[in-house]
């Protein structure tokens, strides 16, 4: 290619750019009043701001760290428990469902295999992993599962079922009598539907997809509240 063709042809690129450019602007400016707007944010509340200390176990050895430590359960009346005596879950005497924010103090973390009709809401796979807690004040001991390792595989679920410090220090912000409703396992007026969980658990259905506006039934191992929620606040509450 000749001198002149490799210099030409660049500056015919950079001048067509250039115009269209231009052009962009002159017709941009021919409608002042459109013009860009930033999107719209929702005000963050200190809920959303609150930081949870998270684990992220990928193998049976990673529970470890809980042993001898005190976790608050974060998914109520959601995981069944179990007697635990003899080094053995006695899984045929299932006792109930733990409640929400109930305080269990981590004994042990063991492997175990449920029988096939013990449906404890997590697959059975090859084995399970249970932690055997005490409650606070009693010495009996049980077992609740937290995850599943079926051949190489492995899945724990310690970090969506608990708290790893108090929720009461979490959320201290919350008042007094809202944490008086949450210990005595109700829903008030005015509370927030993560207030509600806190009360009484996460096994729910709802008629809507924005928390906060929506009605929620809550099954507190079978006792059932209907919520309504506006502006994220308990408006009416009826149990069923």
């Amino acid at each position: 290619m000749k001198a002149w063709k490799i210099i030409l042809i660049p500056t015919v690129i950079t001048m067509l750019i250039g115009g269209i450019y231009l052009y962009t602007v002159w017709r941009h400016r021919q409608n002042p009043g459109v013009s860009a707007q930033p999107p719209e944010t929702d005000t963050l509340s200190k809920d959303d701001l609150v930081v949870m200390k998270q684990y992220f176990p990928q193998h049976f050895e990673d529970l470890d760290r809980l042993t001898g430590t005190t976790v608050w359960m974060k998914n109520g009346y959601t995981m069944p428990y179990f007697p635990y005596a003899g080094g053995r879950v006695q899984f045929a005497k299932r006792i109930g469902v733990i409640p929400s924010a109930q305080a269990l103090e981590i004994k042990k973390v063991i492997k175990a295999s449920p029988p096939a009709s013990v449906d404890d809401g997590i697959s059975h796979g090859t084995r399970q992993a249970l932690v055997v807690f005490s409650l606070p004040g009693n010495k009996e001991e049980f077992a609740t599962p937290v995850g599943v390792i079926d051949g190489n595989q492995e899945q724990y679920y310690t970090d969506m079922l608990f708290f790893y410090d108090d929720p009461h220090k979490i959320y201290d912000y919350w008042p007094k009598d809202v944490w008086s409703a949450i210990e005595q396992h109700e829903v008030k007026p005015g509370m927030s539907e993560l207030e509600a969980r806190m009360a009484v658990g996460q096994k729910m259905q709802t008629d809507g997809q924005k928390e906060g506006d929506r009605t929620v039934t809550y099954d507190e191992a079978g006792k059932k509240w209907i919520v309504t929620f506006q502006h994220d606040r308990a408006t009416e509450i009826k149990q069923g």
